[in-house]
């Protein structure tokens, strides 16, 4: 069986040789565009009625969200989305980018602490958006979806299971399949990585060390699934078998720059999650710290001076 003509309804065949420029060109899918422009909108109107109200809303924030949104449009509404159906690596570029980048800059802009404070609350007996949304945050569905022992399981699966039988070729053979296989990468990213940012409420919240801990858990499987396709000796994914001639490139090779992307890929969370954990530790210890030294002031050192006089007492007994 050919698949030289594979996925995205035969058009592969006219791709010209990949090349950064030819896959950044504008390629417009419309599902994600829309997605992109509602989710960049929403945050929006959330953060000017933030503003009007009188309520700050860091700009870090802002940026986070907007470069997370940004990135997923810059892997699925650019040409690369259709060279992504047909090159193993441009697809992995865009698998990476969307499970692990995105998702960790979208969780930076803290969405749901925005929509919290934004949403109107209903009235008295009734139930809005925000009643809504907080149910979801408290309910049992939720604590299950964002808990370790399932996390981390999807968060491997979705590599193993996916690409290793014959589900990843079923949906990489329309372009709804691999949409739906792009949002669900999405999906698995905005989970597992939302209890361990701790940027947003949610109905886990572990320490620092556990959560250094859950993100270590899940980064060597990526590792290890990069290495199994940069060592493998024939393609394992048939969707990627027969590459259009006129791409010019040899499956093997192509399999074997793939799994270095998403070898190398697994690293690149690991420093960004790092570096914000730790200065969330950071700003977390000086809180506390300012908090006691508040309440120092606050008591006038009754503490010391209580303390001194137990000393004083201990001195005019052994006299």
């Amino acid at each position: 069986m050919d698949h030289s003509g594979h996925g995205m309804d035969g058009m592969n065949m006219d791709l010209p040789p990949f090349t950064l420029g030819r896959g950044l060109e504008f390629g417009g899918d419309p599902f994600f565009l829309v997605g992109c422009l509602l989710g960049l909108g929403l945050y929006g109107w959330a953060v000017i009625r933030l503003r009007r109200r009188g309520d700050h809303w860091p700009a870090g924030r802002i940026v986070a969200w907007a470069v997370g949104v940004l990135t997923v449009a810059l892997v699925m509404c650019t040409r690369l989305n259709d060279y992504g159906m047909a090159m193993f690596s441009v697809h992995m570029v865009q698998h990476m980018v969307v499970s692990m980048l995105s998702p960790i800059l979208m969780l930076l802009g803290a969405p749901v602490t925005l929509a919290l404070r934004a949403l109107p609350t209903a009235a008295r007996g009734r139930k809005g958006p925000r009643e809504l949304l907080v149910a979801l945050l408290h309910s049992r569905y939720m604590r299950i979806i964002t808990h370790p022992a399932f996390t981390i399981p999807l968060f491997i699966a979705s590599l193993y299971a996916l690409y290793f039988s014959p589900l990843f070729d079923f949906l990489m053979e329309s372009r709804a399949g691999h949409i739906g296989m792009m949002v669900h990468f999405l999906a698995v990213g905005l989970v597992f990585f939302w209890p361990i940012m701790g940027v947003d409420p949610g109905p886990h919240r572990p320490g620092y060390v556990m959560r250094m801990l859950e993100l270590f858990a899940g980064m060597p499987f990526h590792a290890f699934f990069g290495i199994a396709l940069m060592m493998a000796t024939e393609p394992m994914v048939d969707t990627f078998l027969h590459p259009p001639a006129s791409l010019g490139i040899e499956a093997l090779s192509d399999q074997s720059a793939a799994g270095g992307i998403a070898w190398a890929f697994s690293e690149i969370p690991s420093v960004v999650v790092l570096i914000a954990l730790v200065f969330q530790w950071y700003k977390s210890e000086k809180r506390q710290s300012q908090r006691a030294d508040r309440a120092a002031d606050r008591n006038g050192d009754k503490d010391l001076a209580d303390y001194n006089a137990y000393l004083a007492s201990l001195n005019a007994r052994g006299q």
